[in-house]
């Protein structure tokens, strides 16, 4: 998983990566983050049928932090800011899982917080989104392979419904994503 540190960049002897300031990097499925010459860029589908529906209006979001380093959640904070204001926009954050439609999952979900997530997604109500927020949730980041965590959200069983690269993702790549799912932007 990219960190986007530009490392690899720095000492790619061809200089044939290069980094882009497109912030449409959310995506619906895990292997659409996976970027080739035969492979660009899929910016996330709308939700559809009977969850577009649910939530096609308004989207309430609960933070859940499993273990990272708060990067996440200090990016995922600031669109609560006078700056981004996302409230406008119908995307509120819910302080109990109990009033949340989708959790914004952050962190490699460390062996200690599993019980505690799988708890925080079982109170939530249904239908709800699981959102995986940063290079930790979606593989674990720095930290992958260590046997303290779970390698993210899928090596801890869960399916997520979009995934928000970055470490940690900028604010607008987290707005972005969130509205692509709701279906306020397209293309």
């Amino acid at each position: 998983m990219c960190l986007f540190c530009s490392a690899c960049m720095e000492i790619c002897p061809e200089q044939s990566i290069a980094f882009t300031r497109d912030y449409r990097l959310a995506a619906r499925k895990r292997g659409h983050l996976l970027l080739s010459h035969e492979n660009s860029l899929v910016p996330a589908a709308p939700l559809d049928g009977d969850l577009h529906k649910a939530f096609s209006k308004s989207l309430s979001v609960c933070a859940v932090s499993a273990g990272g380093c708060n990067g996440c959640e200090a990016e995922s904070n600031i669109l609560q800011t006078i700056t981004w204001d996302m409230m406008r926009l119908g995307i509120n954050l819910a302080a109990s899982p109990r009033h949340a439609d989708a959790l914004l999952i952050s962190g490699p979900i460390t062996q200690n917080m599993r019980l505690a997530l799988q708890k925080t997604i079982d109170a939530a109500p249904d239908p709800k989104l699981i959102i995986a927020l940063g290079a930790c949730a979606i593989s674990g980041g720095i930290y992958s392979s260590l046997p303290q965590q779970c390698n993210g959200c899928e090596g801890a069983g869960l399916k997520p419904d979009l995934f928000v690269p970055g470490c940690p993702p900028h604010p607008l790549t987290i707005l972005d994503g969130l509205l692509r799912l709701m279906g306020w932007i397209r293309g």
